[in-house]
């Protein structure tokens, strides 16, 4: 009956035009709401309630999450596949249902009461699901910070209208956030923890099943199609010149998805390529990346993911013309350096190609030093090895401890 009269009081309340609270009043074990977009949400998602759980007997979690979180104990009300949309063309066709959605998960919220509302990246959905709960008392947490050290930094402020707290992959985020006066905390990145400080090339090559001796290289146009479309041809045109001046190279092309794979297979077709030179795997990037001694590949995620293997990396990169210009024009982009482990490293180690020197003779030139500078490649392991330390910090666990931390301060 007592929770009958605390909805009276918000439905009044809401009638009357105030902003309800939905901050629990009752000595009950806290109840966490989370929302992950994609499935790296949902794996880091699946870290963060893991470690929760175990710093809160009898915590309940619910929300929108892929597989890995309902492992992890999640009471998931939408399967996180549902944000899984990306560039502008496909968010506005999907806009109609995101937005629906987004009133469903509300309702869900409203009546459910949760103690914090953690948003796991997807920040153009999460964020204004944030900003509603923090002005109806809910504590509020984002967890992956967009990148404000690259482009709009007066995003920070925005940000923390929405979140009480946000958890940073990357050590350069927190500060700018302080200057904003908004509370962000490093807890390094889950897989710097994941990954090992030495890896194994030979396992990684024996696991693809190619013997130990001979070049490889490693060819990632990109994990979306709108990447492969720009990037594909340009990187095999690359590769196939590489393949001419290094002898005995072979080539491992991992696809992210069914439907990258097939693009690239049609883009083979026609590749400038030596006769049984490449693999096309699916999925498994990191084997590739491991097993390889120089990876070519596009700026994103995958980077980092190189970085940590500490193999010699090429970075290309090309968007629309007009939304680079754009860009530029606007003075959106803080950074010269585009590349993760450049960025984190404060300095050039990787070479960056982007929009109009993305050329495959450009790429293909600076693979082929790699391939030509064992030194340069001797030189550059304990600089990854260093950086990889840095962003070693059990950042599940350490995520946890900042939320718990959250939820015992008082109001």
């Amino acid at each position: 009956m007592a929770g009958g009269g605390d909805d009276t009081m918000r439905v009044h309340a809401a009638a009357a035009g105030e902003v309800p609270s939905l901050a629990a009043a009752d000595a009950r074990p806290p109840r966490i709401a989370l929302c992950a977009g994609e499935a790296s949400g949902d794996l880091l998602g699946a870290g963060l309630v893991a470690e929760l759980a175990a710093r809160l007997p009898g915590a309940e979690f619910a929300g929108v999450g892929g597989a890995r979180m309902r492992e992890a104990g999640v009471d998931t009300w939408h399967d996180a596949s549902e944000l899984a949309v990306m560039g502008l063309s496909e968010v506005l066709h999907h806009l109609p249902r995101l937005l629906a959605l987004r009133r469903r998960l509300r309702r869900r919220l409203l009546d459910w009461r949760p103690d914090v509302f953690i948003g796991v990246d997807a920040p153009d959905f999460n964020l204004g699901v944030e900003r509603w709960l923090k002005r109806r008392g809910v504590r509020t947490v984002h967890y992956v910070s967009p990148s404000v050290w690259a482009w709009r930094e007066g995003r920070a402020a925005k940000i923390g209208r929405s979140a009480d707290l946000v958890l940073c992959l990357f050590p350069m985020e927190p500060p700018i956030y302080a200057r904003h006066g908004v509370d962000a905390r490093f807890v390094g990145h889950p897989m710097a923890d994941a990954m090992p400080l030495n890896p194994d090339r030979r396992r990684a090559r024996a696991e693809l099943g190619l013997d130990d001796e001979g070049p490889v290289l490693a060819v990632l146009p990109g994990s979306r199609l709108g990447e492969i479309e720009r990037l594909g041809a340009v990187f095999l045109d690359a590769a196939g010149r590489v393949a001419r001046a290094v002898p005995g190279l072979r080539i491992l092309v991992p696809a992210a998805t069914p439907a990258c794979e097939q693009a690239i297979r049609e883009l083979l077709a026609a590749a400038p390529l030596p006769p049984g030179s490449v693999r096309l795997l699916e999925g498994r990037a990191r084997e590739a990346i491991t097993a390889a001694d120089v990876v070519l590949l596009a700026s994103g995620t995958a980077t980092l993911e190189t970085m940590l293997a500490k193999r010699p990396m090429v970075v290309g990169y090309r968007i629309a013309p007009t939304t680079y210009r754009i860009v530029r024009t606007l003075g959106l982009l803080k950074v010269d350096r585009y590349a993760l482990p450049n960025v984190l490293a404060g300095q050039t180690i990787a070479p960056e190609l982007m929009q109009d020197h993305c050329t495959p003779e450009r790429l293909a030139g600076a693979v082929v030093q790699w391939f030509s500078d064992p030194a340069a490649t001797a030189a550059l392991e304990p600089v990854y090895r260093d950086l990889h330390i840095a962003l070693r910090r059990n950042a599940s666990a350490t995520a946890a401890e900042a939320v718990a931390g959250l939820l015992e301060a008082p109001r």
